[in-house]
């Protein structure tokens, strides 16, 4: 039909698509460019961390380097593992060209391990940015496998913005045909075709875009999906190890709550690359090991009952002597030998009571120290553990605690952590992860530990000290020496707990160690440390 065939057509007629078409446009939803709602404080939780994090901003800047809006979609996975819960927005919501990042982050959160994983990241914004980068691998699959489907809803936008611009067309068009309508209402054929195909063009791009971008999405989704539940899974698991890693150094969860986010990165770092990184679970066995010998301690506890005796400890008075107090002829003579201590008290042979001078740790780290043991635990993790855990015991009780690395009769390193003042983790980790070298001198560490309990003596009249030698070796000392080591013991009444790791000779009878020690004992099984059990119920 040629042009001149065209008739005529009614403003009203071409005002109600067009109308509908603006409608649409101008009532149309808000659209987000962030998947998770987040209010004000949840965004500077967000910007502090990112911040703080190299980390964070290195991967996103790679991201940004190969994707589009990569950034948001940082934003979205930390706020869905740092808040308590998170809500998603619903996908219409979502500005077309984030709709592969909501695909991303409801994958994620909907998945099981991802409810794992915000156990350990709520509330938390180091453990929430440690899962973000954990996940880093997989958020580069996810984003990789959705290339298409990015393209696609990148399309789908420069479509709506397109269409945007055709309703600005249909406008002035309506303007135009309003303005060459005749009187009775009706517009010229050109001015009502231009109106019509405006309408028309701008429908079927809007509508053939999103058709493209959803059919693109749902062919990403099963892969998006799968790695999701694997990057959550990795996550949690990387947030738990750490977790786990910091409590087996004995780092509270308020410590790290204070603790700047770049110090807490660097412990992090520290402590999985130390010389005794690879031990952190022996440790923490330790210290459990420990802290549930202190539950079961009981001060002044009878022990095995060996026989009778005097006194008036009325806790251990025998049943006969109670039995003088039911009778009013015999209570008189029941006090008259209560306050002379001549009543009949069960006489007992229980563990020693608790010291309460410092606890002095005098760890061997001469070269044969690095020997592995049964399940390839050294001799120094070993006693690096124990040491350890006395330190915790010193601090539960309220006491002094000094590390004494030795080897050779010129090779000692101290360090003091008083009970009146916080044990630094950085000064804990110096003490655990210094290696000395060298041979093997008793005299060198045990004079140090008695010029310390001396000096204790002297400042606070404290007695009662405990030092515990943990080698592997056995070396000779002076004659004058050990008479001047017996007055140091016989004034400061101290006590001297041996502990021969992986070498049997050393505790035996005839043996220099067993001759310095009251309580000597041989670990030959490095893996147990429940060989050890007895020393945290007398320390």
């Amino acid at each position: 039909m040629g042009r001149t065939d065209r008739k005529p057509r009614k403003i009203n007629e071409l005002a109600s698509p067009a109308g509908r078409w603006l409608g649409l446009s101008a009532a149309g939803p808000e659209r987000h460019t962030a998947a998770v709602v987040a209010d004000r404080f949840d965004r500077i939780a967000w910007r502090d961390t990112y911040e703080q994090s190299a980390g964070l901003r290195d991967l996103a800047e790679e991201l940004n380097k190969r994707y589009d809006y990569t950034t948001d979609l940082l934003t979205d996975a930390f706020l869905a593992a740092y808040k308590v819960r998170p809500r998603l927005r619903e996908r219409e919501e979502m500005d077309l060209s984030r709709l592969v990042n909501h695909q991303v982050i409801t994958s994620l959160v909907e998945s099981p391990e991802f409810a794992e994983l915000r156990r350990e990241t709520a509330g938390d914004p180091y453990a929430a940015a440690m899962a973000v980068l954990a996940q880093a691998a997989a958020l580069r699959r996810m984003l990789e496998h959705s290339r298409d489907a990015r393209e696609q809803a990148e399309q789908a936008r420069k479509a709506q913005q397109d269409a945007e611009g055709a309703a600005t067309a249909v406008s002035e068009a309506l303007q135009q045909a309003a303005d060459e309508a005749a009187e009775d209402g009706t517009v010229p054929a050109p001015a009502a075709d231009a109106v019509q195909q405006a309408i028309e063009a701008a429908e079927a791009a809007a509508r053939q875009a999103a058709q493209d971008a959803a059919q693109a999405l749902a062919a990403a989704s099963p892969g998006v999906r799968a790695a999701a539940r694997n990057a959550a899974a990795k996550a949690a698991e990387a947030v738990r190890e750490e977790a786990a890693l910091m409590r087996a150094w004995g780092v509270a969860p308020s410590e790290l709550e204070r603790m700047p986010f770049d110090q807490r990165a660097r412990l992090a770092e520290r402590l999985r690359t130390g010389r005794l990184a690879q031990w952190a679970e022996l440790i923490g066995r330790f210290r459990q090991m420990a802290d549930g010998e202190r539950a079961r301690k009981v001060e002044n506890a009878t022990g095995e009952l060996v026989g009778v005796t005097l006194g008036n400890d009325l806790s251990r008075v025998i049943p006969s002597e109670l039995a003088n107090l039911g009778l009013p002829e015999l209570r008189a003579v029941f006090a008259v030998r209560y306050a002379a201590g001549e009543l009949m008290l069960y006489d007992s042979q229980g563990e020693q009571a608790t010291g309460q001078g410092a606890v002095i740790a005098c760890v061997d780290t001469s070269h044969s120290m690095y020997e592995a043991g049964p399940g390839g635990v050294t001799r120094e993790a070993w006693a690096k553990a124990c040491a350890l855990a006395l330190l915790d015991q010193a601090r539960h009780a309220g006491r002094d605690f000094v590390g004494i690395l030795f080897s050779a009769a010129d090779k000692i390193q101290v360090f003091r952590f008083l009970a009146d003042q916080p044990a630094e983790i950085a000064q804990v980790l110096d003490f655990a992860e210094t290696f000395l070298g060298g041979g093997t001198s008793y005299q060198t560490p045990l004079s140090a530990a008695g010029e310390l309990l001396e000096e204790e003596f002297n400042d606070a009249a404290r007695t009662r000290g405990d030092i515990v030698m943990i080698t592997d070796d056995d070396c000779g000392v002076t004659e004058e020496w050990m008479r001047g080591w017996n007055d140091a013991k016989h004034r400061l009444d101290f006590r001297v707990f041996g502990v021969a790791v992986g070498t049997p000779r050393v505790a035996e009878t005839d043996s220099v160690l067993q001759a310095l020690c009251d309580n000597l004992r041989s670990i030959e099984d490095l893996t147990d440390v429940h060989h050890a059990a007895d020393l945290f119920r007398v320390i």
